[in-house]
């Protein structure tokens, strides 16, 4: 009792820190200091009292001192964890939970396999040459023929075509629904997507499933395939014109057929890897050792998969100018490796897009490039410490690599027929989609996804 009322009386009275001392020395022969007393209660305190008394025993000498209980430390560091961890973690394209997230990745694939079988109509369109059998062309399209007055009237029509004129002289009208079914199937398919892609978005915008980042890339993808059906029209159109010659058949501009089948490839490219974005928001990676070694496939594969995709264009120039049906050999062409004619065309450039033989030569050289490329890319990641299923994508992408370019040569040595014709520029797409799923795969994780993952994948004993 009596240390404890002079220990108060001392609080009272100093002013300084000299009190204290005279008060030490007054007691000096007892048996506990206040300071020991201190100490006792120091012990025996929460961190938070332990902070209170340092604090106050700064003061007592004179020094300055600010307390700063342990709970708000606390709050500090938990807010500021959780803000880096905000800064860091992965952003979701969907809202909604893990349900929502399915429900917009199926729709976004089913609308890119839609964009696929468009592709391969497209193909079997042209091949059959149905694609001139429509003169006029509306926005929102209309019914066909349902009368045999219709079928008359849309029969007329056709015969003021360069194509009927110069190809098809003599065509009946039941030869002429066949090709007239064929392009209007086309049409009305390309519109069929635009409904199946806007009245589910239209759902989940109201929903609030879709991000605004999603939905800017969505309301893009929507705006090309718009566009894509004016494109459609424009290349068309080109056909309706009368040939430079009369000796040349109507076809369609290579650089308009180019544009269109390039425009689709594109769309095709961009719903699907976003459909795996929505369901894939991280790569496959379970260790920094096996991150370390797709960071060196993607170094690769980029350049790689520009060369795909140069070579897929190449190929719309080989169908705008019908070269598929000149030098039906291989590896030559015809009798040499190298046509005389592939520079006749003047001005130079204009040989790489309208030149029959420069075109199908330049083709020649891009597939073999590419499945090269693949098998290069195949060959020096062979032995890297990448994730099972990188390993795995990699070698399917050179079986259909292999496959697309025995198409191509099976293709041409068979004069075109539709089967392979069809199934040559389906494998140029199906190609593409192993570059992408690839390139997806090996993009890099987020910053807390990496924080999270070990050194080196651990196995199991």
């Amino acid at each position: 009792m009596f240390q404890s009322r002079v220990f108060a009386s001392i609080l009272k009275r100093n002013k300084g820190g000299s009190i204290i001392n005279n008060a030490i020395t007054n007691l000096r022969g007892t048996k506990t200091t206040p300071f020991n007393h201190l100490r006792d209660i120091h012990q025996q305190q929460s961190p938070s009292s332990r902070s209170f008394l340092y604090c106050f025993k700064s003061l007592s000498k004179g020094h300055n001192c600010q307390y700063v209980p342990s709970a708000t430390r606390k709050m500090s560091t938990v807010a500021a964890s959780v803000g880096s961890e905000s800064k860091e973690s992965l952003r979701l394209l969907v809202n909604g939970g893990p349900k929502a997230q399915k429900m917009v990745g199926i729709w976004l694939f089913g609308s890119a396999a839609w964009v696929f079988s468009m592709v391969i109509l497209g193909g079997v369109t042209r091949l059959t040459r149905s694609g001139l059998s429509m003169t006029d062309w509306k926005f929102t399209g209309g019914l066909p023929p349902l009368s045999n007055e219709d079928w008359l009237i849309e029969f007329e029509k056709y015969k003021q075509s360069p194509e009927y004129k110069i190809v098809n002289k003599g065509m009946n009208v039941e030869d002429f629904k066949f090709i007239y079914w064929m392009e209007y199937a086309h049409r009305m398919w390309g519109r069929g997507l635009g409904i199946i892609f806007a009245l589910p978005f239209s759902w989940f915008l109201r929903k609030g499933y879709v991000t605004v980042r999603l939905g800017t890339k969505l309301c893009g993808l929507f705006a090309l395939g718009a566009g894509q059906g004016l494109i459609g029209w424009w290349m068309v159109k080109s056909g309706l014109e009368e040939p430079a010659s009369e000796y040349a058949q109507p076809r369609v501009s290579p650089y308009r057929l180019a544009a269109h089948l390039t425009s689709a490839f594109v769309i095709y490219s961009g719903l699907f890897w976003t459909a795996l974005s929505v369901v894939m928001p991280e790569p496959p990676a379970e260790s920094l050792a096996w991150v370390r070694g797709a960071a060196k496939v993607k170094r690769l594969a980029l350049p790689v998969s520009l060369i795909v995709g140069v070579t897929a264009v190449s190929g719309a120039f080989v169908a705008g100018n019908d070269a598929g049906h000149a030098f039906n050999t291989f590896p030559k062409m015809g009798d040499t490796w190298i046509p005389d004619d592939i520079f006749d065309l003047k001005p130079v450039i204009h040989n790489f897009f309208e030149n029959t033989s420069t075109v199908q030569l330049e083709h020649r050289i891009l597939a073999i490039t590419s499945l090269t490329s693949i098998g290069a890319l195949w060959w020096f990641t062979r032995k890297l410490d990448i994730h099972p299923a990188v390993k795995s994508l990699i070698g399917a992408t050179v079986g259909m690599a292999t496959l697309q370019v025995s198409l191509g040569i099976s293709t041409l040595l068979s004069y075109v027929p539709v089967s392979l014709g069809t199934a040559h520029q389906a494998g140029a797409l199906t190609l593409l989609t192993f570059m992408i799923l690839l390139n997806h795969t090996v993009r890099k994780p987020s910053a807390s996804l990496l924080k999270s993952l070990p050194q080196v994948v651990k196995t199991a004993m």
